[in-house]
């Protein structure tokens, strides 16, 4: 099997067996793009997804994350390779049927339910105690842009008790927000998503938004970083995203509970 892009990359690593993998995208053997470990995806050949190399690995399947040019797909149908297109998960239960969805291609329809188990529990250790309110969470990646309430992220946010802003103030997907209005109207908690690529103060662009020196003004604000390669992918990402946002929510000082 070929997987085409880092979510499916992930997927593939924990449920197939080595012989199984023909190759990974490039994106997972990049620091900044990946959703594993750089040292364990750099055990296998990697691809940039044209159709020479994909072709190349001799794969019976190839797992794509979205729409594939038609031309494209009908190329791998034309060498009898059966094309598999998992697109992003929105919601914990979307992932879990993705899950089983690769764990039978691979022939380990145990190993997918076994991976299930463990998110679930994950997502239980993670959640609050009964009768702790929700805390108030903005998402603003570099430049201002807010992750929408139909996402993955917001719906792990939801079940370890944050509540994403996005849904309240009827922000959308990648919907600009300036800093302005975070500062008219903050909320209780500043979730920073720190992409790799640097502005021209040197640091990342997630980390421009969170050390702004207006944002220490606001008392009642608090802000932290999150890893991008956290916020997209379902299948194990959930496990390490959970973790991140309990630590964070419990990391807040009892005002913000």
């Amino acid at each position: 099997m070929v997987s085409l892009n880092p979510c499916t990359d992930a997927l593939l690593v924990e449920l197939g067996d080595p012989a199984q993998i023909a190759a990974l995208s490039s994106y997972s053997s990049t620091p900044g793009q990946s959703s594993l470990p750089l040292t364990v995806a750099r055990r296998f050949p990697s691809t940039r997804g044209t159709m020479e190399e994909v072709l190349a690995a001799r794969p019976s399947v190839v797992v794509s994350g979205g729409f594939t040019p038609p031309a494209t797909a009908q190329a791998y149908r034309r060498m009898g390779v059966r094309l598999v297109e998992l697109g992003i998960a929105s919601t914990v239960e979307e992932s879990d049927a993705q899950i089983r969805q690769m764990a039978a291609l691979l022939g380990h329809r145990q190993r997918g339910e076994a991976l299930i188990a463990r998110i679930h529990t994950a997502l239980a250790q993670a959640a609050p105690p009964a009768g702790q309110a929700a805390v108030p969470t903005l998402v603003w990646h570099g430049g201002g842009l807010v992750s929408g309430p139909h996402t993955l992220i917001s719906d792990v946010m939801a079940r370890v008790g944050l509540a994403p802003l996005s849904a309240t103030k009827g922000l959308s997907q990648a919907q600009y927000l300036p800093l302005e209005a975070v500062v008219a109207d903050p909320p209780a908690l500043v979730l920073a998503v720190a992409h790799s690529g640097q502005g021209t103060d040197g640091r990342r662009s997630g980390a421009r938004a969170i050390s702004h020196p207006v944002l220490d003004r606001l008392p009642h604000t608090r802000r932290a970083e999150l890893d991008p390669s956290l916020e997209y992918c379902g299948g194990p990402t959930i496990i390490a995203l959970a973790q991140r946002l309990a630590q964070i929510r419990q990391d807040l000082p009892q005002e913000h509970p």
